[in-house]
């Protein structure tokens, strides 16, 4: 377990893309190449299966394969987390998955679609995280976003419950939770594009983020994670007003830019993984010439 807590507190976190082939179907061979190209790198621990991964639009046998590719390529200290959520019947039957595949930890959604008040966010968390052995990571976003005081009442009815990611970007909340739970828990930084914000995020104690351009720009987000670490302040904002501030505005152009632009940089990267599936699009010709403009700038500035 401390292991795993060192991981996720201190390092750069990332999710890869799912494979899908031409025809849309998951592509096990072409993912478990990119699981065994993101363990190549210095990344701290592994998001299978998680937002940036398409999670929502994943069948079961489709998870299922997901977890035996991380499995298969699973060496070392690198700690592999896999998503859960959905329904409450689904989340404990990922969650069984898991275990048997040997993942380290979960990745705990909001609940789909429908809104809720905090009470039964609650409720809906503990009665996953009370039936499954495997630390979870609660990822407040969504129509999940708790206050304080609730993730308190979690810590202290789910001994499993070990951090929280944050989906929000609100500081103030944030700030909130982590002054009243304290050190009981790891907290992560979720929100898209999380470098954008990441000053921030280490100002109240966040070390660390899961970085989705990690998937097409490695290089350049362990330069900027390296940098922020060390109180390279020049090098940080140059990275931010050169590459994120040019990335964020461009994601900004169409809902679910976030997972779709990622998948785009992949294929330009020359290691594609296929399209979003809908509801989500995949990026205009000229928005996908725009992104690969970036990336050679990123490639540039990955090497200050």
């Amino acid at each position: 377990m401390k292991q795993l807590l060192n991981a996720l507190s201190d390092g750069l976190l990332s999710f890869p893309i799912t494979d899908m082939d031409a025809n849309g179907n998951f592509d096990s061979e072409s993912y478990t190449k990119r699981l065994e190209w993101f363990l190549s790198k210095d990344i701290s621990s592994v998001f299978v299966a998680g937002g940036t991964g398409e999670f929502f639009s994943l069948s079961k046998a489709e998870y299922q394969q997901i977890l035996d590719c991380s499995q298969s390529v699973q060496k070392g200290s690198t700690p592999f987390i896999s998503s859960v959520g959905r329904s409450i019947p689904e989340a404990i039957e990922y969650a069984q998955m898991a275990e048997k595949a040997g993942i380290d930890a979960l990745l705990l959604m909001s609940p789909y679609l429908t809104g809720c008040p905090p009470e039964g966010v609650v409720e809906y968390a503990k009665t996953i995280m009370q039936n499954t052995t495997l630390p979870v990571i609660y990822y407040n976003r969504a129509n999940g976003i708790l206050k304080a005081e609730h993730i308190k009442e979690l810590t202290e009815s789910c001994e499993n419950l070990i951090g929280l990611k944050d989906g929000t970007g609100n500081m103030q909340d944030l700030n909130d939770v982590i002054k009243t739970v304290g050190d009981r828990l790891v907290y992560i930084g979720g929100v898209p594009t999380a470098e954008i914000i990441s000053e921030a995020y280490l100002s109240i104690g966040v070390n660390t983020y899961s970085s989705a351009v990690f998937n097409f720009v490695p290089e350049l987000a362990i330069t900027y994670y390296k940098a922020l670490r060390k109180g390279d302040q020049k090098l940080v904002s140059q990275i931010i007003q050169d590459f994120f501030i040019p990335f964020v505005r461009l994601r900004g152009k169409k809902a679910g830019y976030a997972v779709s632009l990622i998948k785009e940089g992949a294929k330009l990267i020359g290691k594609p993984a296929g399209d979003v599936r809908p509801p989500l699009q995949m990026p205009s010709k000229s928005e996908s010439e725009l992104l690969k403009e970036l990336i050679e700038r990123g490639k540039e500035l990955s090497s200050l």
